[in-house]
This record gives structure tokens, C-alpha cells and sequence, in this order.
């Protein structure tokens, strides 16, 4: 493609030839994060990522101290650089560290990707105010602040820059999450056209339900009879898919709200 840039090719700033991924959110082992995180490894790049210990410990899955640096020795084992920064994204402050911190560490950041959450499952009559405030300043407002850094930062050759996040369109009994994924995928499809003279693209990927270990059974059987290819997602199927979309190959896909959930009803 015209001024596009396999990720080969690309220069960090050190001149390893591998380009560097932003992954926040990889705080567990079976989290789509950090399939993403293993899947861009594999694909050529490094990757530096997040995550928050104290959200998974009050979480019905409970904290996994031990799962970044296992996902760091993965991601070594497979030939990348990575550096992991515990962020607590509710901090405003913290994107604009989080960047000085991996630039310092690894180099330029050409692709970031949003994996980070608060989720809490509430509805319109029982969330709190706090709850609702919380979920905006992870999911909306940091957001936000992630992509700006990564906007007023950014070094790499025109048409080699990747912005993509996850949503979800899971709003009844789940209020300030669904609300607040919806403000997050307008912050991202809105930097699509404002950094379009970067040459960024900026997607929002929605991967539906997957099986991350949150699903009781029964929930399973439902989600796996309402799936026509009768089986649940899994983290790997959206790591694939934000892989391509990190690539060269993906370069003319900008803009997107992409449904990719094996066609769920």
C-alpha cells in the first residue's frame, strides 16, 4: 500500500526492527488483554503493557499477583522487548506517566491498545454515583487521555499508526459499563478522523461474550445456544483480529465499530 509500513520494517526508537504495542489491561492470565499482548509478540512486535492489581482483587475472580510477570517471561520467551507498569487509569495523571515511562523503556509507541475496564454490574435504579464517576474516569475519560498522549506523541511513518479498543454493547443490568463503552467508542471513532493527518487508524472492536472465567454454566449454555457457530468466544479470537488490525494488512480499516462475536443474536 502507498505510504504504508510493514510492522518489519518499522524502526523503533532503539532500531530493534520491531514496532511497540501500548496494551493496557493485562492484569490476568485468561483476560483477552493478554492474548492480545502474546498474539502482537508473536506477530513482530513489542509490547509494553498494563494492569491494576486491586480491580481483580475485588472482582469475583479475585487478584493473580503472580500473572504479569508471567505473561512478561512469555512475551521474552517469544523474542520481544516488553516492560509492564502496574497504572491505575481512574488517575488522570497517569496516561501522560504511563508514556513517559515505556518511551523511556522501550521507545515510540505505533500501537495502542485498550483493554483496561471497570466493571460493575449494576443497574439504572441501584448504581451509585461513585460507581457511575468511577466507570467514566477508567472506560471514557482515560481513554481519552490514553489516545491524546499517544496523538501528541506520536513519531512513526505516516500510515503506521494503530489506535484500538474494546467495547461493549452490554448495558441493561450493567449501566455505567455499557454507558460508558458507548462514550469510549465515540472518543475512539472520533480520533479516527482527528488524527487522520498522522495517519493513524482508530478502531473499536466489539468482541461479544468470551469465556474469560467470569460465566457461570447456566450463562454458558445460554451464550453458546444463542451463538449460530455453538460455541462462546475466546480471548484468542479477539487477539486475532486486533493483530491484523496492528498490521500492515489491516491499514484501510479506519473509523469501525467492528462486531466481531460469531454473529450472536
Amino acid at each position: 500500500m502507498s505510504g504504508e509500513t510493514r510492522p518489519e520494517e518499522r524502526q523503533d526508537a532503539e532500531g530493534t526492527g520491531r514496532p511497540l504495542a501500548l496494551v493496557t489491561g493485562a492484569g490476568r492470565s485468561a483476560g483477552i488483554a493478554a492474548a492480545v499482548v502474546l498474539d502482537l509478540a508473536r506477530a513482530g512486535w513489542d509490547v509494553a503493557f498494563t494492569y491494576w492489581t486491586p480491580y481483580d482483587a475485588r472482582m469475583q475472580w479475585g487478584e493473580e499477583p503472580e500473572a504479569p510477570e508471567e505473561l512478561r517471561k512469555r512475551v521474552v520467551a517469544l523474542g520481544a522487548r516488553t516492560h509492564a507498569v502496574e497504572a491505575d487509569l481512574s488517575d488522570p495523571a497517569v496516561p501522560a506517566r504511563l508514556f513517559d515511562d515505556v518511551e523511556r523503556e522501550l521507545g515510540n509507541v505505533t500501537a495502542l491498545v485498550l483493554c483496561h475496564c471497570e466493571s460493575v454490574d449494576s443497574g439504572l435504579l441501584d448504581t451509585t454515583v461513585e460507581s457511575f464517576d468511577l466507570h467514566f474516569a477508567v472506560n471514557a475519560r482515560a481513554t481519552w487521555l490514553l489516545i491524546r498522549e499517544y496523538g501528541l506523541r506520536f513519531r512513526g511513518p505516516h500510515g503506521s499508526g494503530r489506535v484500538v479498543s474494546l467495547t461493549s454493547d452490554h448495558t441493561a443490568g450493567n449501566l455505567p459499563y455499557g454507558a460508558s463503552k458507548g462514550a469510549m467508542d465515540r472518543i475512539t471513532l472520533a480520533a479516527a478522523q482527528e488524527l487522520a493527518d498522522l495517519g493513524v487508524t482508530c478502531n473499536a472492536v466489539n468482541p461479544g461474550p468470551t469465556d474469560t472465567g467470569w460465566m457461570t454454566e447456566d450463562l454458558k449454555a445460554d451464550l453458546t445456544r444463542a451463538t449460530p457457530l455453538g460455541r462462546l468466544g475466546v480471548p484468542q479470537d479477539c487477539a486475532h483480529l486486533v493483530t491484523f488490525l496492528c498490521s500492515a494488512e489491516g491499514g484501510w480499516i479506519n473509523g469501525q465499530l467492528l462486531q466481531s462475536n460469531g454473529g450472536i443474536t
